[in-house]
């Protein structure tokens, strides 16, 4: 009877195991689809958020458009506003064609990117979709592109600007962009760039500059014994609004370059850190101004506010709130400082391309080398945190090393351009204005007497 019982028993355990075992394949599989949504859920956040980032850095394009044709005068603005227009068309199209392919492609060497041309077989280099981070991608490339506009405005050739304009985009930012973002040589180094201040801002300010030398002054800027002329720009309020875009903008360009949306601290953290640097550099560029001419310069410091925003760029995910504060102020002194440098030198850069974007893309690179924390992500802490001087040497370097790349290949570009179609407007057209000499048409129309 004990012996019956007990049979019973284990029939009865064998019974549950058998059943338990049968259930647990669509339990394993319900775990599995809410594992496979909850996956799916993250991805399609995460390619929301970097979508809406690319269409903040898009809206930049007028940003940069506003602020250039507000500072140049009224003849050449419709010429300023198509270069700007263009400059997103190229860019697009060749960063399409072979841009994306030299900055994500596969590499062996860290120099180059050699696959993905036209995207075919191209891979994502972040966790969404191919489209989403190209088109992310494209609008960085375009940014760098238009930076250089300013800086030539008011006499270059449109049919030269067209041809620079390719150029860059789908060859000199992307090799730049693959070294630092890539895979290449200076991000393996330990080289660090969060948003661009050297891959966008360094590449576009130090092309401005190269441009604007090889093309000299424009006629009348500088008097004979050498001091410069003041060539005002036309519409000081279509540059408030350009510069208030591109601030606005900036909370694309440098919290949508976490390229994801995590748990929201360090797109937290990104944004009010930019927010603070654009601000005590605006402040800080209208003290200086103010106190070396007696006026507080408006221009001067909306110009400030965005060297602020360049500066905080490349540090916006390392440092804390306040040495983004630091970092922005110092932004704001150099790009009062750097104009006149530049009027010194006899350099004609009629919206402050160089001063804004190049001089301040090195000090934002720098920076992340000085107050940079390894508690937020970084390699070593930067040199006033105790880290010494390894993380700035390496950030020395790496920017060193594109400012020289971007003087000899594009102080080659625009040469070859100069001896084939030429980079400069005659004369008579400068004076006349490049909307009527470039475009047959007018910014401003009825100031004309049609006889």
């Amino acid at each position: 009877m004990v012996k019956l019982r007990f049979s019973k028993f284990k029939l009865s355990v064998l019974f549950l195991l058998v059943t338990l075992l049968g259930s647990s394949g669509p339990v394993f599989a319900a775990e599995n689809t809410i594992l496979d949504s909850v996956a799916n859920l993250r991805i399609g956040l995460d390619t929301v958020w970097v979508l809406l980032a690319a269409f903040l850095v898009f809206f930049m394009q007028a940003g940069f458009g506003m602020v250039e044709a507000g500072f140049i005068r009224a003849k050449n603005t419709c010429n300023i506003l198509t270069k700007n227009f263009l400059d997103f068309c190229m860019a697009s199209l060749g960063f399409f064609m072979f841009g994306y392919a030299i900055m994500f492609g596969s590499d062996k060497l860290g120099l180059t990117g050699v696959t993905g041309f036209f995207l075919m077989g191209a891979e994502s280099g972040a966790g969404i979709p191919l489209y989403a981070f190209w088109l992310f991608q494209a609008a960085f490339c375009g940014a760098a592109a238009t930076i250089v506009a300013g800086g030539m405005a008011e006499r270059m050739k449109f049919p030269a600007y067209l041809i620079y304009s390719f150029l860059i985009s789908a060859f000199i930012y992307p090799l730049v962009g693959h070294w630092v973002w890539g895979g290449g040589w200076l991000g393996k180094l330990g080289f660090t760039d969060f948003a661009g201040s050297t891959v966008v801002h360094t590449v576009g300010g130090i092309a401005a500059l190269i441009g604007t030398i090889i093309l000299k002054p424009r006629t009348g800027k500088f008097k004979a014994d050498g001091s410069p002329n003041v060539i005002a720009g036309h519409s000081i309020p279509l540059a408030s609004l350009g510069v208030f875009i591109l601030w606005f903008g900036w909370f694309g360009f440098n919290p949508g370059s976490t390229l994801g949306v995590g748990n929201g601290n360090l797109i937290a953290r990104i944004a009010i850190n930019t927010n603070l640097a654009a601000a005590m550099g605006g402040i800080v560029a209208m003290i200086t101004v103010w106190k070396i001419f007696g006026k507080p310069d408006l221009s001067m410091a909306m110009n400030g506010a965005l060297a602020g925003l360049v500066a905080i760029t490349a540090p916006c995910a390392f440092v804390e709130p306040g040495a983004a504060i630091l970092i922005g102020g110092v932004g704001g002194f150099l790009v009062v400082m750097g104009v006149l440098m530049l009027d010194r030198l006899r350099i004609d850069d009629p919206v402050g391309a160089v001063p804004v974007h190049g001089l301040n893309g090195i000090w934002g690179t720098l920076a992340v080398g000085l107050f940079g924390l390894k508690d937020l992500g970084l390699s070593h802490n930067g040199l006033f945190y105790g880290g010494g001087f390894t993380q700035l040497g390496i950030q020395a370097l790496g920017s060193i090393t594109v400012v020289v790349f971007i003087l000899v290949a594009m102080g080659s570009v625009f040469k070859v351009i100069d001896m084939t179609v030429g980079l400069r407007v005659s004369r008579d057209e400068e004076l006349k204005g490049l909307d009527i000499g470039e475009h047959g048409m007018e910014s401003y129309c009825g100031f004309q007497i049609i006889n």
